[in-house]
């Protein structure tokens, strides 16, 4: 099990990385909805997440990608912002989504199978665009691009 945010821990001084920021379109019965997000490739990026900040814009978010389908393990510590957690398959489909996490839990919160990617946006966006499990999200690491 990988657990992303738990086995590493980085104070609030550690200096904030520049982080590459790319689009990200989920497709839900209520249409395409556009993001923009950083990507957290790197076991560092990963470890830190977006821990230690206050606020998040709506429409952005920070993309966990794993180098191969993996069960993954996440928290909230250190996080002061709510999230929806969206686990995504090797396809771009969602297998399940967490909503409205508690800002500063230690509750661990498992994929439930193999996942290539997390994604986390501002808690209440889940429910706000209608997301689903088996929902599309498109971007350019995810096999299946079609809906």
């Amino acid at each position: 099990m990988v657990c992303c945010m738990l086995l590493f821990s980085t104070g609030p001084g550690a200096a904030q990385q520049s982080i590459a920021r790319e689009p990200v379109v989920i497709v839900t019965t209520s249409g395409a909805h556009n993001f923009a997000v950083e990507i957290a490739a790197s076991r560092s990026e990963q470890a830190r997440g977006l821990m230690f900040r206050r606020s998040l814009a709506p429409e952005h978010g920070m993309l966990f990608i794993y180098s191969k389908p993996q069960y993954v393990s996440m928290w909230m510590r250190n996080t002061y912002v709510s999230l929806d957690m969206i686990f995504i398959r090797a396809d771009g489909r969602v297998h399940r989504i967490e909503a409205n996490t508690e800002p500063l839990s230690e509750r661990i919160i498992e994929s439930g199978e193999k996942i290539s990617a997390v994604l986390e946006l501002v808690a209440g966006t889940a429910r706000r665009i209608e997301l689903r499990a088996g929902d599309l999200v498109r971007h350019s690491r995810f096999k299946s691009q079609s809906r």
